[in-house]
């Protein structure tokens, strides 16, 4: 059976005010967004981790119990996690501005051919890399493209976010209390949609499945597999990461159910069709463990 959590966690809301995000719109039109990464590695870092310290924690123990690194290397991992999340807070805002980053796209082959089909898909993307980026940069020509997106987040960042999806045929569907979004995502992919869900985070519904994720058991949110099994579509994930100041890495990646799963019950498809996510989220962060991006315990850890 799915469980539930009681307890709430980090939401991922961009800090700042409306005015703050617009200046560092009119910084980034006449500055590179590498000078703004400078000084944001002498003096932004720093505060955050030693005044935000519960992202801190949560990070440092992800190093240390996930990849097992030692006491020192967690530590400058912990300021290289912070400080790629911070690039990709700015790249934001720079895209915003009219700056243009280079893709690299690694199995772009799969969502193509999903597109050219009839019916809809699902999308797992998750809180690695900077997943939104692609969509100001890619235009979705054959299908409409849907994307669920936190409803909390700071009103001029979903106005931004808006300005730049919407020539793309992008749309965001915001997470609501009273699960209404749900309704919306079941009427896309029946008319042959594109449907776009975070597959690493809990929104609204607080049921989960668990999964073996970085040798420990972890929750992923039950709703985004249950979706796709219960309208029979194909499934993709995408992970957006960083590679270098002005170009990014895209891995696609083809999710189905491990042949040998032969249970007919829905909540144990899901899980295992989230444990096949959750294999390829971990060859990702193997390569890239400072781009994870969910700043809470995750793992439900204890102590170093």
């Amino acid at each position: 059976m799915p469980q539930q959590l009681n307890h709430e966690e980090w939401t991922g809301k961009t800090a700042g005010t409306s005015w703050m995000h617009q200046a560092l719109i009119a910084i980034f039109k006449y500055v590179d967004v590498r000078v703004v990464y400078v000084f944001m590695a002498i003096f932004v870092i720093p505060f955050y981790m030693l005044f935000v310290h519960s992202g801190y924690i949560s990070m440092y123990h992800y190093f240390r119990q996930r990849h097992h690194y030692g006491r020192w290397k967690a530590f400058r991992y912990v300021y290289l996690n912070h400080y790629r999340f911070g690039q990709i807070i700015l790249d934001r805002f720079a895209a915003y501005a009219g700056k243009h980053f280079e893709f690299e796209l690694d199995g772009n082959e799969h969502f193509v051919e999903l597109c050219r089909q009839p019916s809809g898909f699902v999308i797992f993307s998750c809180h690695v890399g900077n997943y939104e980026l692609a969509g100001y940069a890619f235009k979705s020509v054959e299908k409409p493209y849907n994307a669920v997106v936190f409803s909390g987040e700071a009103q001029s960042v979903m106005a931004n976010r808006n300005r730049m999806l919407s020539p793309n045929n992008i749309s965001m569907i915001s997470v609501r209390e009273d699960m209404s979004h749900v309704f919306v995502m079941n009427n896309a992919l029946a008319n042959g949609e594109i449907v776009s869900i975070p597959a690493d985070r809990l929104f609204g519904s607080p049921r989960y499945v668990e999964c073996d994720f970085l040798g420990a058991k972890a929750h992923f949110p039950l709703g985004p597999y249950a979706l796709a099994l219960q309208r029979g579509v194909p499934t993709l994930a995408i992970f957006i990461v960083k590679m270098a100041a002005h170009k990014y890495r895209g891995y696609i990646r083809r999710i189905e159910l491990d042949k040998n799963v032969t249970t007919k019950n829905r909540i144990e498809q899901a899980t295992a069709l989230a444990q096949s996510f959750v294999r390829e989220l971990e060859k990702v962060l193997q390569r890239h463990p400072e781009q994870w991006f969910n700043y809470y315990e995750f793992w439900q850890t204890d102590g170093e």
